[in-house]
């Protein structure tokens, strides 16, 4: 009798077992209207209104789709600049760049380090002439532009400033934008060049110049992709990117900044990551956090500086080389996740990035999943179609609760800044992503294909080549760019970069006066390395 009630108590703590979410939050068997509470009903107003829950503007997808905004680059720029035609050509909406590490880490391709790296996960962009290559017969103003670039950041947008010059296109006119987040790279990414301090100055020095000149440019990308792409949770996502987002905020407005003459054009880029439910509370509560931040702790004014404007990926770390046509089926999951959590833009990856650079092939199908979504599904002729979903406003709520936790525990250390000094983002990171591993190699986390259901058959996909040819080309360009260019004008360029980085005038007119006089992308950094130094990070070993 003993033994029979053991055997009962075993199988009903097996059947009566909670399931959590990605992020540990215990899921009910069942919601009902008692699931959703008082403060979730109260914060449900109409999409394009305040808290902006259910989206950032009244008709949604009914009245404009998502841009379809497909990340590329590789090789030289003639090579990139190919596949974005085609792209275009094919119905993309709006260009989103790739750049190799080199120009990333602010290296010209002929430095010794960047040696065998040139234009292999990106485009090499290393002067004003590879710009123009890259850029070649892409009308800057009609289409879109934006650069995954953070360290360098200034740079690249200042080159395509002058790009955009040469053809007598007015800024006012350019739409765009640059990632510029570097407070992420401290904590998920590793592509910094100097010291926190000096790089936060940077990104608020194009705050305050596109504000002036720069009117429709997005001046920053705050990053959550990166973020999740290192292992975190959707609860970490949230906060770690939001965190960073009150440390610009804050950086800006101790400059001098006016709040609501910057914030309009921040911007924000997200993952999308597998569980569908929970990506899309995910967006929803991200939206209602912001609006809050911004309006008690910043005291905006402006509706738009109160509106999360989201770019997604769907999740690269998702991606398994075995069984590759699986990631058709990922992405498209989490594409439509994205879509119904209300993103103003996407980029779904290609099933065979998690082998080498996406073919032309395999880009053209991630676009075209975008497209059956848009025109086929008709998931976006309905606005916020999950708006009152029992389990979707509980989600949402605990989301928002969790992150803000956290967010709190940060300003308790300090702020951002000090909390990456001391390692929290970085090891809360560590702890989830071994956790998250942990339940792969256990089966508790089935990844269709590789710890389940896995097919021993040779499933060969084609792999994109690269032309080996591409960085001897981009290294003999450099050296031929700097034996014609005037030397002299070079230098006064530099010593004038290097004045305003030690009075702490904005560094951007100076950039850009050396981007005009030839001066290269590695130049540039090298006089910004003399003044702020590298960033060094600690070893917890």
């Amino acid at each position: 009798m003993p033994q029979d009630k053991t055997n009962k108590e075993k199988a009903g703590s097996k059947t009566e077992r909670c399931p959590l979410t990605p992020s540990g939050l215990p899921i009910d068997e069942l919601y009902n209207a008692a699931s959703v509470s008082d403060y979730a009903r109260d914060h449900l107003s109409a999409p394009g209104a305040f808290p902006f829950t259910r989206g950032i503007h009244p008709t949604m997808y009914r009245g404009r789709v998502w841009t379809m905004r497909q990340y590329a680059g590789f090789g030289t720029a003639e090579e990139a600049n190919k596949r974005y035609r085609y792209l275009l050509a094919q119905g993309q909406t709006g260009l989103s760049v790739a750049f190799d590490l080199p120009t990333q880490m602010g290296r010209d391709s002929d430095h010794r380090l960047a040696r065998g790296e040139a234009g292999k996960v990106g485009v090499a962009i290393c002067s004003i002439d590879d710009m123009e290559r890259l850029l070649a017969d892409i009308p800057l103003d009609a289409v879109s532009v934006s650069m995954t670039i953070n360290a360098t950041a200034s740079i690249l947008l200042a080159m395509l400033l002058v790009v955009a010059e040469r053809r007598n296109i007015a800024w006012n006119k350019l739409n765009g934008t640059i990632q510029n987040d570097i407070l992420k790279e401290y904590i998920a990414r590793g592509t910094y060049i100097y010291p926190p301090g000096p790089a936060l100055r940077i990104v608020t020095d194009i705050f305050e110049f596109c504000s002036r000149e720069v009117p429709q440019w997005n001046t920053v990308s705050i990053s959550g992709y990166h973020i999740r792409e290192a292992g975190s949770t959707a609860v970490e996502e949230l906060a770690f990117t939001l965190a960073d987002a009150i440390a610009y905020v804050d950086a800006a407005v101790k400059k001098g900044l006016a709040v609501d003459d910057f914030a309009p054009r921040l911007a924000f880029f997200f993952n999308c990551h597998n569980d569908f439910l929970e990506e899309i509370a995910k967006f929803r509560a991200a939206r209602r956090m912001w609006a809050t931040i911004m309006r008690d702790r910043f005291g905006a004014k402006n509706p738009k500086s109160l509106m999360l404007r989201f770019h997604t990926q769907t999740a690269g770390s998702s991606l398994t080389a075995q069984q590759p046509l699986n990631n058709v089926i990922r992405t498209t999951v989490q594409a439509l996740a994205a879509v119904l959590g209300g993103t103003q833009s996407l980029h779904t990856n290609s099933f065979d990035e998690a082998l080498g650079l996406p073919t032309e092939e395999s880009a053209l199908l991630a676009l075209r999943t975008q497209q059956i979504l848009a025109h086929e599904s008709g998931v976006a002729q309905a606005v916020d179609p999950f708006g009152g979903s029992y389990l979707i406003e509980n989600w949402t709520e605990r989301l928002e609760k969790e992150a803000m936790r956290r967010i709190e525990h940060i300003d308790s250390l300090g702020g951002m800044l000090k909390a990456i000094e001391a390692g929290y983002p970085q090891g809360e990171i560590e702890k989830s992503a071994y956790a998250y591993q942990q339940r792969i190699e256990k089966g508790e986390q089935i990844i269709v294909g590789m710890n389940q259901f896995v097919d021993d058959r040779d499933q060969a996909t084609p792999i994109m080549k690269m032309d080996p040819q591409g960085e001897k080309n981009q290294c003999d360009r450099l050296a031929a760019l700097r034996a014609s260019r005037d030397s002299k004008a070079v230098q006064e360029a530099l010593s004038s970069l290097a004045t305003s980085a030690k009075e702490g005038t904005n560094l951007m007119p100076h950039i850009l006066n050396a981007v005009r006089r030839q001066v290269t992308l590695g130049e540039i950094s090298d006089c910004l390395r003399a003044q702020f130094g590298e960033y060094r990070e600690r070893s917890s070993l």
